[in-house]
């Protein structure tokens, strides 16, 4: 029986692997929940899709995270959605 497929934005892992890191450099960053999810879908938005089926995928994704330019772009769409999300909270001050 062949296994069950799932698409998934590999993008969306790397920027919740790297959010906290962006988050502890600057100590007037809020962290709840609905900050992090906003930063989350700004940088989100900014980043090109990595769309993987299989595990061959996942694994050839996960490996050019590794790359510099490719962190580095990640942390730049970070902290970019991080000032926005500072500059206009959704949640109450």
């Amino acid at each position: 029986m062949p296994k069950e497929l799932t698409l998934k934005n590999y993008m969306e892992d790397c920027v919740w692997e790297l959010l906290d890191t962006v988050l502890e450099q600057d100590p007037e960053a809020c962290k709840c929940e609905i900050c992090r999810y906003d930063i989350a879908a700004l940088a989100l938005n900014e980043l090109p899709p990595r769309y993987v089926v299989r595990e061959k995928g996942a694994l050839y994704t996960k490996a050019s995270m590794l790359e510099t330019q490719y962190r580095a772009d990640i942390y730049s769409a970070l902290t970019r959605a991080l000032m926005k999300v500072k500059q206009n909270p959704r949640h109450q001050v």
